[in-house]
């Protein structure tokens, strides 16, 4: 069979990759096609646009580039209709993804969304659209299949977290490059260059009052050591990895992470985190209007508590963020608190089983009930 996936962000070109393996095993004679980046690229897709050139954070940011962004739909459009596949897979990255939902759905493809917007946090009007253009919908966080089902009446699968299995196979590999004789301090600024700016030197201002750690910042691939390093060169407790995330997660001892995928790939980890979200005062302004859910951080969202601190806009000061690493450093119970929560949580996230092969066999069972 021919599938046309799209992923936008690094988080789903992981996904994306995983689900890539996992369909091929089931389907020998797939033919892929995909937008992402290096690891759908190395799953043994066909990449048509890498998610560097796709991702715009912010209310503010993404109407400063409503022209690429139609390009980028426009092309899109054209590239499926000369593929001719036989489904789409759309993977999170709901602003360009559910238009070409609709569209895909009046062209007569089948239209399969794994990972599903966050319409319960905000933008719920999306919903009724959803189900009308939209053949299988295919949830990764488990209060979402009982969302969808009791107030929008729309039954979805609900598959597992597919980081679960992601990162119990990294923590099952022996071995592996000492990152520093001190013990370390994580940064994980993101990964668009906007919210580095925003974030990353709040971050590094906190080093100072931790001479006896590393903080090492996880890098993002697509942007380049230059970048970072007109913000690290004041700091002499300070260095960069590149492709090497987990790597630095299995051996931290406290981790600054901004909010998004990473604050959950930090939990299943095990690493104790404090929470980081700084937008621009547009973007801020406007979110803090439209959001409608009590946390950002994944991990307190999932278990519906304060599981990890959160330092949001204004709080987000060197001052509060050097207190709270403190905490997480030396505070035992508080280690010990935060340890039980997320033992609890990967719980929660491995009732679905292996969610990468659980979606793979549930897309391609449902291709061939339609008779594609």
């Amino acid at each position: 069979m021919k599938y046309y996936i799209i992923a936008g962000e690094a988080s789903g070109d992981l996904h994306g990759s995983n689900l890539i393996n996992e369909l091929k095993k089931l389907d020998s004679s797939a033919m892929i096609r995909c937008w992402g980046g290096d690891k759908m690229r190395e799953a043994g897709g066909d990449l048509v646009k890498h998610f560097r050139d796709l991702a715009f954070m912010g209310f503010s940011e993404v109407l400063m580039n409503l022209r690429s962004i139609f390009r980028n739909l426009k092309f899109c459009k054209q590239d499926i209709l000369q593929f001719k596949p036989d489904t789409i897979i759309l993977i999170d990255y709901p602003g360009f993804n559910l238009r070409i939902a609709k569209w895909a759905k009046q062209q007569g493809l089948k239209v399969i969304y794994y990972i599903s917007p966050q319409v319960w946090a905000w933008k719920e009007n999306r919903v009724k659209a959803m189900k009308q253009c939209i053949d299988k919908m295919l949830v990764i966080l488990p209060f979402e299949k009982k969302y969808f089902k009791n107030k929008w009446n729309w039954e979805v699968e609900y598959v597992g977290h597919p980081l679960v299995e992601v990162i119990e196979r990294k923590k099952s590999e022996v071995g592996g490059q000492k990152l520093s004789d001190k013990p370390i301090v994580a940064l994980l600024p993101g990964s668009r260059k906007q919210e580095i700016e925003k974030k990353l030197p709040v971050m590094l201002e906190v080093s100072k009052s931790f001479p006896g750690y590393q903080f090492i910042i996880a890098q993002a691939p697509s942007v380049a050591d230059e970048f970072y390093k007109a913000f690290t060169q004041p700091y002499s407790n300070v260095s960069l990895v590149n492709n090497k995330t987990y790597e630095l997660l299995l051996q931290a001892k406290a981790a600054l992470v901004t909010s998004g995928t990473a604050t959950l790939e930090t939990a299943l980890f095990g690493v104790p985190e404090a929470v980081c979200y700084k937008g621009s005062f547009l973007s801020y302004q406007i979110g803090k209007r439209l959001v409608k859910v009590k946390y950002i951080a994944l991990v307190n969202l999932i278990m519906d508590k304060p599981v990890v601190k959160e330092l949001i806009q204004q709080a987000l000061t060197a001052e509060n963020l050097q207190h709270e690493l403190h905490e997480l450093l030396t505070n035992d119970t508080r280690i010990a608190t935060i340890k039980k929560d997320y033992a609890d949580l990967k719980r929660l996230l491995s009732e679905g089983g292996n969610a990468s092969a659980k979606a793979a066999q549930s897309i391609f069972q449902f291709l061939i009930s339609k008779g594609v």
